[in-house]
């Protein structure tokens, strides 16, 4: 009786044993997995940090060269030198 009871014993240990090298196996495929997907998801955000950089590098463009932007830059540049000169004794 102890004869078969090893056996069953001993075939279970070797049944486990496999069952937790598939899962070991499973587990490698699936973080592998994993590491692919995230090679993916950071060139789709660099592709979408790419285009956002883009974008706004239209808009300052635009913002730039428009004349009401222009004009307050000279308002504000003249400003800031009146201060200065003010400071320093050379404004009237």
């Amino acid at each position: 009786m102890t004869r078969q009871l090893d056996r069953v014993t001993g075939s279970v240990g070797k049944t486990d044993l496999t069952i937790r090298h598939m899962a070991a196996r499973l587990k490698a495929r699936v973080m592998s997995a994993r590491v692919i997907s995230d090679r993916g998801a950071a060139t789709a955000e660099y592709a979408v940090v790419s285009v956002a950089a883009a974008g706004l590098g239209g808009i300052l463009i635009k913002l730039l060269t428009s004349d009401w932007f222009q004009e307050i830059l000279k308002t504000i540049l003249n400003w800031i030198v009146k201060i200065v000169l003010n400071f320093f004794g050379f404004g009237g």
